[in-house]
């Protein structure tokens, strides 16, 4: 792909996928990773379009999460649905937002979403437990989109 987004390694990628394996074994809760090129517009505004996309909205407890990544804009998000914004406390995603941040300012992507994962999944893992008849709702590895 002459477009391919490089901001992971191969390496980098099948570490933050099982930092999501991780993350998801304490809870019901799902946690995505979507990276691509660009957001045209508001970043906010995109990641509702691939939260619904991912069907991350359509979990039974609507506790999922989705970390997104505009790589050459710039941009990045973090979106939960309606039953983990419910119980987080306010500026919890932002928090999460500001350590990730710190990482990608020194250019340690995978190192920030590693921490983004585990601080997303103590969360889940708080308010929603894992129960025995817990299944995989959503994919671990990471989305891509070349645009």
């Amino acid at each position: 792909m002459s477009n391919a987004i490089t901001i992971l390694n191969r390496e980098e990628d099948r570490r933050v996928v099982e930092a999501i394996k991780q993350a998801e074994l304490n809870t019901s809760g799902e946690i995505k990773v979507h990276i691509e090129n660009r957001c045209k517009g508001d970043v906010e505004e995109r990641s509702l379009v691939v939260f619904d996309k991912l069907n991350l909205n359509e979990t039974r407890l609507h506790n999922g999460v989705l970390i997104y990544l505009a790589v050459k804009d710039r941009k990045f998000a973090i979106l939960g649905d309606k039953g983990i914004n419910d119980v987080v406390e306010e500026g919890f995603w932002n928090d999460v937002k500001d350590l990730m941040l710190s990482h990608f300012k020194e250019g340690h992507f995978a190192e920030g979403l590693e921490q983004g994962i585990q601080r997303c999944g103590e969360k889940l893992k708080a308010y929603f437990p894992y129960q025995s008849d817990d299944i995989n709702e959503i994919p671990d590895d990471i989305s891509y989109e070349n645009n």
